[in-house]
């Protein structure tokens, strides 16, 4: 397991703009137009964010990033990472995908150098990253792998729920082969710490969901949960780990279980995150745990058809700049 920073949050966040045809960039300015409590720089192309305040009559001061993140109302650090082509916003160009990904790699090299505390990313086209000739299945992977991270766990958390992925970004007729004893054990063990140090809870009460209807109905719906999820299940209590399940996923998140659970342990993407979407959207954070920085995200994807109009919601990427400066304290 990758060592957790213990960066004090003295140094900036660092906020990648993402897609630049998509909200990311509307999204930034809104923020920036606002005084800020803690401060952060934007990394992506200092002239599509001058392009796009000026289309939307947002009088901001623009300035190089030289060490310092101003806070003031109007005024953002820009670490500029140019596009390699123009950009048009609502239609996405494959031949700036390297130039998003250019973001990142600022943002990663920043946080392990420890210029910036941690990372908050606004979101990707990952069809656009795929249609350049760039394998990207998201930023959790991607992270991952230029992180030099042994292994992560995707999680998004709104203001009543946390939701963790033993699988992210599969199709679902691979997820059943990926779970697999050592991968379920690694990501509990990623979860469990991260909601420790992380989230200062001292003994996590994480729920497991099982991956067949009616966890498996005793074997007659699938096996999974006897022969791979409660054997890790037994082993990781056998520790101390504080773990219920494998439970049912269709009753699983009712008020009587996840009132006394600080996460969830989802199997696959869509089986846990449009219960916490539902409950939450534009409220809850991507987090991925074990890299050894902090990286939070929205819960929403591009808005390529609202991009440039004005209408898009800051509340997301505002939630994760404010989680990403709690986890770094």
């Amino acid at each position: 397991m990758t060592k957790l920073s213990s960066k004090s949050g003295s140094e900036p966040l660092a906020l990648t703009v993402g897609e630049p045809a998509g909200i990311g960039p509307d999204l930034v300015l809104r923020l920036a137009s606002w005084r800020r409590e803690t401060p952060w720089i934007a990394i992506g192309d200092k002239r599509v964010l001058a392009e796009r305040a000026h289309n939307l009559q947002i009088d901001i001061d623009l300035q190089d990033f030289r060490g310092e993140a101003p806070v003031e109302a109007g005024r953002l650090a820009v670490m500029n990472v140019p596009n390699d082509v123009p950009v048009r916003a609502g239609t996405p160009d494959a031949r700036n995908a390297r130039s998003v990904l250019r973001m990142l790699d600022s943002a990663i090299h920043g946080c392990i150098s420890g210029s910036f505390s941690g990372m908050v990313t606004a979101p990707v086209q990952k069809s656009v990253i795929n249609d350049a000739g760039i394998r990207f299945s998201g930023h959790t992977e991607y992270l991952q792998e230029a992180a030099g991270a042994s292994d992560v766990v995707m999680m998004l958390a709104s203001p009543n729920l946390r939701v963790a992925l033993a699988t992210t970004h599969l199709p679902l007729r691979e997820v059943a082969d990926a779970i697999q004893p050592d991968l379920l054990e690694r990501r509990l063990r990623i979860l469990n710490e991260a909601l420790k140090w992380r989230f200062r809870i001292a003994s996590p009460r994480i729920l497991v969901a099982g991956l067949n209807p009616h966890a498996g109905e005793g074997g007659h719906l699938g096996r999974e949960e006897i022969e791979v999820i409660s054997p890790v299940l037994t082993k990781l209590r056998s520790e101390g780990m504080n773990l219920l399940g494998p439970l049912p996923a269709d009753t699983l998140f009712v008020p009587r279980f996840l009132a006394a659970a600080d996460a969830v342990m989802a199997m696959y993407h869509d089986q846990g995150l449009p219960v916490l979407k539902s409950s939450g959207f534009g409220e809850a954070v991507n987090i991925t745990l074990g890299l050894p920085f902090v990286r939070t995200s929205v819960d929403h994807g591009t808005a390529l058809d609202i991009a440039g109009t004005g209408q898009g919601d800051q509340g997301s990427l505002a939630a994760a700049i404010e989680r990403a400066a709690e986890m770094t304290r």
